[in-house]
């Protein structure tokens, strides 16, 4: 990559934006919608419809093609889609070029950080038209981006496999882990066989409240640029929801475990356990993807076994840690 086209990356993306956008209310019918749209005049590269509220803030999107097969009668806020991804204002031609490989849309739109629509940029911000560069000098945008162009084509079964395979090995070495830390508690779990009763209902509970967090965060990284102000903001509040998940879950298992074994010690270990495990699978479901996003990797396709990775692993060293602690003699 030469050093004019890393400049032209590093250029502000409203640079390249446009301004033939049109907006709707989320209040209009169909009817008053189409209306509308016959009064103006439709530039040949509208997509997408954006819908805004009363404030002007974005609330959602409607494709053409949408918008034409819904009923007269139906309002937009009922056909719309609320999961709208939206490119920060302040971000790069670099940073809109991630977007569009991560999200695949036709276009996307400009906010301000109020969520008001500012302009819009389409597919043609990564091809010749903007950037000016051939099929090679495209690929190393690409790979510059932690992907190669032919992994987002239709891939033959092999590559698939070659693509991701690798992060499947995560999840071996994961499962290793956990043989060699059951292995390190052998003495644990002979005495206190209940420990294995409840090990798969402890694992199912951390993995699922982690990879709540994890899916709630890679919607959050459509519509945000992650910053370091955005990070501190939510672990705040996944912490938050952790601990009162963690302190829920944990509390069923208590009554569980001493209704059926009728040991209000092994319960109350459980129970801990559980809720430690749980707050700690919340943060990894947050920060996992955050930070596969910021080494531009797909939190799609990465996130998850690396999540579930490291909260097997914290699971289970909790679980045994805190039973060898408080039960063992």
């Amino acid at each position: 990559m030469t050093s004019a086209q890393q400049k032209r990356f590093e250029e502000p993306v409203l640079n390249h934006s446009r301004s033939d956008f049109l907006l709707l209310k989320q209040d209009w019918t169909v009817s008053e919608t189409i209306e509308f749209l016959r009064q103006q005049e439709i530039g040949a590269k509208i997509i997408y419809f954006y819908v805004v509220d009363e404030t002007e803030k974005l609330v959602g999107i409607v494709p053409t093609r949408q918008l034409l097969t819904s009923s007269a009668t139906q309002k937009i806020v009922e056909i719309m889609n609320r999961r709208v991804v939206a490119i920060p204002q302040s971000a790069t031609v670099f940073d809109a070029c991630e977007f569009f490989v991560l999200h695949k849309f036709f276009s996307l739109p400009l906010v301000d950080e109020k969520r008001r629509i500012v302009g819009v940029v389409d597919i043609s911000l990564v091809t010749e038209e903007v950037l000016e560069v051939s099929d090679e000098e495209v690929e190393d945008v690409f790979e510059a981006l932690g992907f190669h162009l032919s992994q987002l084509r239709n891939a033959s079964p092999l590559k698939a496999l070659r693509f991701r395979f690798p992060w499947l090995v995560t999840s071996l070495c994961s499962g290793t882990a956990a043989a060699v830390i059951c292995g390190l508690f052998e003495r644990t779990l002979s005495e206190l066989i209940i420990l294995a009763f409840f090990l798969p209902l402890v694992l199912g509970l951390c993995e699922s409240v982690g990879m709540q967090s994890m899916a709630i965060t890679i919607q959050a990284l459509r519509a945000s640029r992650p910053t370091l102000r955005w990070y501190g903001s939510a672990v705040k509040r996944e912490l938050s929801s952790a601990a009162l998940l963690g302190l829920s879950c944990a509390l069923a298992v208590f009554l569980i475990v001493w209704a059926w074994r009728g040991s209000p010690g092994n319960a109350l270990a459980i129970g801990s356990s559980v809720c430690l495990a749980q707050t700690i699978g919340c943060f990894l479901g947050l920060s996992v993807p955050a930070m596969l996003h910021a080494l531009k990797l797909d939190p799609k396709i990465a996130a998850g076994p690396v999540t579930l990775a490291l909260i097997d692993i914290t699971t289970l060293l909790s679980y045994f840690g805190i039973a060898t602690l408080f039960l063992m003699k």
